[in-house]
């Protein structure tokens, strides 16, 4: 490759060198604007140690900078530097979640009317996202918003978190929710039928009922079609 290229007042090794530096600026600004808490938990200095170690394993495989960073989670996961972190890719995993909820395609809501078919499949909105972590990660990343010093203390064992985030207009939300009800929606997402759904969410609270679910779901439009 060297062979090819002109010196021009530079060795060629000197100018792969300078697009190799914008290329891994240009994608640590990417992982960066998608996942403004964790630098902010870690530091700048050290985001960027870490961007760079992850761009060096996985390059993007499309031209749209917003789809980059899906496997940063879990590479945050394994890396030795964040071991004692044991909450950082969880929030990491929210940040993506909150990423592809804000650029998922539009969708037209689903009329009520369907659900009279016999137990039906529901097809959810692409930007509904399901979050699920053993740490408090609702609150750590309001604790830490721009707006929020971030001094706030939060202890780790206060319990798990289950996050649905979806897309309202031009905004992201996020809402927690119980363990029953991430079940059943999960069950939706993952194509089951609704009795299905129910069954699941049941095994885990016996006295849970989808109504106020599925009156939330179609609320927000995040129900686009019925089967």
């Amino acid at each position: 490759m060297l062979a090819m290229i002109e010196e021009g007042g530079l060795q060629p090794e000197a100018r792969l060198q300078i697009y190799r530096n914008h290329v891994i600026l240009t994608l640590t600004e990417a992982l960066k604007a998608t996942f403004p808490v964790v630098c902010r938990l870690v530091d700048e200095r050290f985001f960027r140690y870490a961007a760079h170690e992850y761009i060096g394993e996985s390059l993007p495989s499309h031209p749209c900078l917003a789809e980059y960073g899906g496997s940063f989670p879990d590479f945050l996961a394994t890396f030795p530097a964040c071991r004692e972190l044991v909450y950082l890719a969880d929030v990491a995993r929210l940040e993506w979640a909150i990423n592809r909820a804000l650029h998922a395609a539009a969708a037209d809501a689903a009329d009520r009317s369907g659900l009279r078919t016999s137990d039906p499949v529901l097809m959810l909105h692409p930007s509904l996202q399901l979050v699920a972590s053993r740490w408090p990660i609702g609150r750590i990343w309001r604790a830490n918003q721009p707006d929020r010093d971030g001094h706030e203390v939060i202890n780790l064992d206060d319990g798990e978190a289950r996050v649905l985030v979806f897309r309202r207009d031009d905004r992201v939300v996020m809402i927690g929710i119980e363990e029953s009800a991430y079940a059943f929606l999960d069950g939706i997402a993952h194509g089951a039928r609704l009795e299905e759904a129910n069954r699941a969410a049941r095994r885990i609270a016996p006295s849970f009922n989808s109504a106020g679910t599925l009156d939330l779901l179609f609320t927000e439009g995040l129900i686009v079609g019925i089967q």
